[in-house]
């Protein structure tokens, strides 16, 4: 039967998991092709993210996007296609030299950023031709569209772990923030009606931990069985 797992009350959203989205600043999208040069007038802490946030002012357009090790107050901003290779700029992936880290991806052309986000991360541009590779920062090879665009440099932020939460209330707030439980529990730990690796004498999985990838949601906790081999 069915469990109530936490990621199935986060999906049900609910007084728990519900992420209080009127303090958050704004979508960290990348600018409109035409905004031209703009003008950093602000880094601002963002609840919810884990960088920060640069609000960029393109004549008298204020808009926020990701900040990048080595902005500053009072730095340009370029928006174009053949934009310098300077934290922070943004220009389509087809236009960046190869070596050149890069964040905050577009998957399609103008969909404003999907890819690397997360503070302290970067991805890395290894070739160019019909399409982008690069090098995402958990060492996978993914190809874009070159008219996708990307930011240059790396995301901000990325001592923040060094910091410990100090307290259990700094952390509950800062995952309540990000829509998540600071609370993880094992399977294990559980009781029977909770979890399927719950009860025991002892703690213990109980049965094979490997299940199908056609096991109903709530059965389907442990490790996935394998893909099936295709010939290519």
């Amino acid at each position: 039967m069915g469990k109530r797992l936490i990621t199935q009350r986060r999906g049900r959203g609910g007084s728990h998991y519900r992420s209080p989205s009127h303090r958050h600043l704004s979508e960290a999208s990348h600018p409109r092709n035409d905004s031209g040069v703009g003008k950093i007038i602000d880094l601002v802490h963002a609840p919810g993210r884990t960088s920060p946030m640069a609000l960029v002012d393109f004549d008298g357009n204020k808009v926020y996007t990701i900040a990048a090790e080595g902005m500053k107050v009072g730095q340009d901003l370029q928006v174009a296609d053949a934009a310098h290779l300077r934290p922070g700029n943004v220009m389509p992936l087809g236009s960046i030299t190869e070596g050149t880290p890069v964040h905050n991806l577009e998957g399609a052309p103008g969909d404003g950023g999907k890819f690397i986000r997360t503070a302290g991360t970067s991805g890395t541009v290894v070739s160019r031709g019909n399409k982008v590779t690069i090098m995402m920062p958990s060492g996978a090879m993914k190809a874009f569209d070159p008219k996708c665009r990307g930011a240059v440099g790396i995301v901000a932020g990325g001592g923040r772990t060094d910091k410990p939460m100090g307290k259990s209330g700094k952390k509950f707030h800062t995952y309540r923030s990000r829509s998540k439980s600071h609370i993880k529990v094992s399977g294990v730990a559980m009781n029977p009606v909770d979890h399927p690796h719950g009860g025991g004498s002892h703690q213990h999985v109980g049965v094979a931990s490997t299940v199908s990838r056609n096991a109903p949601p709530g059965r389907k906790v442990g490790r996935l069985s394998p893909k099936k081999k295709r010939r290519k």
